[in-house]
């Protein structure tokens, strides 16, 4: 697989040889200009709709991709799109397929991307999972209509628990369905506290039946090289993508 030598993360997850993942950063080459510099591909940032086209445009070309990524119009819902299915709306959240060379893509700049794949190669899905979609079962969505047996996950970068401190809102959207969830929360001070989406991901995984979990360990607010909503406000998109090979 063509990869650029910088610009790029790449899952460390056991997939099969013939399917394929990644993560755009903003150190991809791109036409944004700050502060969505260089490759954004977020198309409802407030970035000029010509430059995040161009962005998206040369993705097949820079990561060697079969076909041009299948974008989603995300709504911080539960919704799964299925790819092979046509006509219909991509105001989903989540979609799947199981034919190759199709580029399943959701995009992030804080939340939780989520790239699952059957451990037979022949199932991908894509999710993106912020503490709304998260706490609905977006990603239980997502395995259900995946629909098969044995499955990889791993998860992608989010804002790290150090970085993303929450109101009461949000701790009782999941301890209210799971009182262990109390565990991926820290009190700040009173009424707040710090977040660990990712250990919320693996809880409810693990509640669906997901033993192979992996990723994490990213923080967007801390690290440079993507971009973070909480951090800037005025910000891009960075992309997980995931295909099945041709």
């Amino acid at each position: 697989m063509a990869m650029p030598a910088q610009g790029v993360i790449l899952p460390d997850w056991p997939a099969p040889a013939n399917v394929r993942a990644c993560v755009t950063t903003r150190q991809l080459p791109g036409h944004s200009l700050p502060p969505f510099e260089r490759c954004n591909l977020g198309g409802r940032s407030g970035d000029a709709p010509d430059a995040v086209a161009a962005n998206r445009a040369s993705l097949p070309g820079l990561l060697g991709l079969p076909s041009a990524p299948l974008w989603l119009r995300q709504v911080h819902g539960v919704d799964v799109l299925d790819a092979d299915a046509g006509g219909r709306s991509r105001d989903a959240d989540a979609s799947v397929t199981r034919k190759p060379g199709t580029v399943l893509a959701v995009l992030t700049a804080d939340c939780l991307p989520v790239l699952f794949c059957s451990a037979d190669g022949d199932a991908i899905a894509a999710a993106h999972a912020g503490w709304r979609g998260l706490a609905a079962g977006v990603l239980e969505a997502t395995l259900a209509r995946l629909d098969v047996g044995r499955v990889h996950a791993w998860i992608g970068p989010a804002i790290g628990a150090r970085s993303y401190e929450v109101g009461t809102e949000v701790r009782d959207a999941f301890v209210a369905t799971d009182a262990g969830a109390d565990a991926c929360f820290v009190e700040t001070r009173p009424g707040h506290w710090s977040c660990d989406l990712a250990a919320l991901a693996r809880r409810r995984l693990a509640r669906a039946g997901v033993e192979s979990v992996h990723g994490g360990g990213f923080d967007t607010f801390a690290d440079p090289r993507f971009y973070s909503y909480r951090r800037e406000r005025d910000t891009g998109r960075f992309a997980s993508l995931v295909w099945i090979a041709p």
